[in-house]
């Protein structure tokens, strides 16, 4: 029987290694937070946030119009729940880091009240040899359009490659299309090819027009149920 995953659409794309704060309004996902922290100590607190291809990050309150009402894309993000807070009106903010990668393969018949999936593990594999050869120039790449962006380069950049394209994935200020392009190639040096055309086509971008050109309904913006 294949793994089952609560899941959890956003409006945006997780990475693994990457930092995911969210504040939790709605019922049914302070539900969910509630029941990952009852569970035993040693056992995962984990939930999966897989962006939405079409709909709203609110769903509607009749639990059995989830699917209907959403279309997400099918590769999302483990999150790993790490920190919660809990106000008094019952909200929560929390801070989960993505870990790995996973497929829908269906929605669960489940009495929860958010949706809950069959999931299968979408694996990267380690980087080859190609991989440590293009980390180099993403890297240069990367800092020149940071440059463009923000007036300076960040000198807080990993070397790992795998580690290096889901950062510059997440960073780049892209569409969820692109984004989930990024999160669902297959393995760390297709990734980091399309890095490439991606981060060429910004910078150039960026430097004629001297602005993200973007929407701002599009940009990427941190993770909030706000």
């Amino acid at each position: 029987m294949s793994p089952r995953l609560p899941l959890f659409p956003l409006g945006t794309v997780l990475f693994p290694g990457l930092v995911l704060p969210l504040h939790i309004f709605e019922e049914r996902y302070r539900q969910l937070i509630r029941q990952l922290i009852d569970l035993p100590d040693g056992t995962p607190r984990e939930f999966g946030v897989v962006a939405i291809d079409q709909g709203l990050e609110v769903l509607p309150p009749n639990p059995g119009s989830d699917v209907t009402e959403l279309s997400l894309h099918d590769i999302g993000c483990v999150a790993q729940l790490r920190q919660v807070t809990e106000h008094p009106d019952g909200h929560f903010d929390i801070v989960a880091v993505g870990d790995r990668r996973f497929k829908i393969t269906g929605i669960a018949a489940d009495d929860a009240p958010y949706p809950v999936a069959h999931v299968e593990w979408y694996p990267e594999p380690d980087a080859d040899a190609e991989a440590d050869e293009l980390a180099p120039r993403v890297l240069s790449i990367f800092r020149d359009y940071l440059s463009a962006l923000r007036g300076g380069p960040d000198d807080q950049l990993p070397d790992d490659p795998k580690v290096l394209s889901h950062l510059v994935a997440a960073s780049t200020a892209l569409t969820v299309a692109d984004r989930q392009a990024l999160l669902a190639a297959p393995d760390t040096t297709t990734r980091m090819r399309l890095e490439i055309k991606i981060l060429h086509r910004e910078s150039a971008l960026l430097r004629q027009v001297r602005a993200v050109p973007m929407p701002p309904s599009e940009l990427h913006k941190p993770p909030s149920l706000n």
